[in-house]
């Protein structure tokens, strides 16, 4: 019975997520764009780009938990691939300056030039063309996910050795990435962008835009994760996380299951990585830091995993209070706090705000109709 409601409840809030999104795809745009900067509800563009942010960060919660929450693959290298989608993004967007660029070079960006590098790397060529660009936004980063994923689930690496082994994925990254010979930036990264498909990347109906093609890559994102966890292949993924051996016993090719969804949820990383790079206006190898996947974890456990709205809000409040936090007097303490947080979220909330609120609702439902059953019964036995 309580298993019934709460799969109700959460049909519920999905609905309720999909609305709140659907009102902040209208009203956000609607206040910056028409009422007037001495108008009470209106947006600054800066709280627009924040938000966009944030909702990237919040595609990228959910991406992964849908390995974590619902196959038990607990990704400590997310951020890997959350890079991978930024760079390839800002790779178009660094050949979009042209001219423009400080030594103003028609092909070679200014780091570039600055390193006496004398013509364009082969792995550049094509994104000067969005198309390419964004295929290789989703490729990259499936492309590694793929190889990795088809290594490690066919050696049947499970538990911590997978976590330990996608942390040091993306450390290495971090440390290739670092490095001017790769011709990506080296320590600085990718800035300085100018355009995107032809609109001032810095105008305010840019920035609108960026956020509202956040939002509905966000709705999407969400749309295709809860479409593939109710699906059988969502339920064989379930039972993979809580006894992945009786899964094998039964016959199923339980790597192949692991490998697809590990890829899936790693593209939509790299869409979240290149949504995020437009709208902060930089790309480096920070990103790639083992820290930034080990935070985005917390965030899944924050909202709630194997709820996928959980996740995304879960990213949206930690980050809401990391802002909070590091604007202020309170910045050095926030490692402290966000420590804090995941303590009390454990010991409280095991299984988060959102999967704690449909657990309460559900039962509280439950309980609500047995007692109309017990009245109906009572009033019967008066008659």
């Amino acid at each position: 019975m309580i298993t019934h409601r709460l799969l109700s409840t959460m049909d519920r809030t999905g609905w309720m997520f999909l609305a709140v999104l659907g009102a902040a795809l209208v009203l956000v745009p609607l206040s910056n764009l028409l009422l007037p900067p001495s108008s009470a509800l209106h947006v600054p563009t800066y709280i627009v780009a924040l938000l966009g942010k944030y909702l990237c960060y919040a595609i990228l919660a959910l991406s992964l938990d849908l390995v974590w929450g619902y196959c038990g693959i607990l990704s400590l290298g997310h951020g890997a691939f959350f890079a991978l989608g930024g760079y390839a993004m800002g790779m178009y967007l660094m050949r979009q300056i042209g001219t423009r660029g400080v030594y103003a070079h028609p092909v070679l960006p200014d780091f570039m030039v600055f390193l006496n590098w004398k013509q364009l790397p082969w792995f550049w060529h094509g994104f000067d063309m969005a198309w390419f660009a964004f295929l290789m936004v989703i490729l990259v980063p499936g492309l590694l996910a793929f190889v990795f994923g088809w290594l490690a689930f066919r050696s049947r690496v499970t538990g911590v050795y997978l976590s330990i082994i996608t942390q040091a994925m993306t450390y290495a990254l971090l440390l290739a990435f670092f490095r001017n010979d790769m011709g990506l930036g080296g320590n600085n990264g990718l800035t300085d962008f100018k355009d995107i498909v032809g609109f001032n990347v810095q105008a305010q109906g840019t920035r609108v835009a960026l956020y509202m093609l956040t939002v509905l890559a966000l709705i999407g994102t969400f749309l295709i994760a809860r479409a593939i966890v109710t699906s059988a292949f969502g339920k064989v993924l379930v039972s993979i996380r809580d006894a992945e051996s009786r899964v094998r016993f039964l016959g199923y090719r339980v790597e192949h299951y692991k490998l697809v969804v590990f890829v899936v949820s790693a593209a939509m990383a790299g869409v979240a990585g290149a949504l995020y790079v437009p709208q902060v206006g930089i790309i480096n190898p920070s990103e790639f830091a083992p820290a930034n996947s080990i935070e985005a974890v917390i965030w899944v456990a924050v909202g709630g995993r194997g709820t996928l709205v959980g996740a995304a809000v879960g990213a949206f409040v930690v980050n809401l209070l990391k802002t909070v936090f590091t604007t202020g007097a309170l910045a050095p303490y926030w490692l402290f706090a966000l420590g804090a947080l995941f303590v009390l979220v454990t010991l409280a909330l095991p299984k988060g705000i959102v999967g704690t609120l449909q657990d309460f609702a559900a039962r509280r439902s439950d309980t609500s109709k047995v007692r109309r059953q017990n009245g109906a019964g009572l009033a019967q036995a008066a008659e």
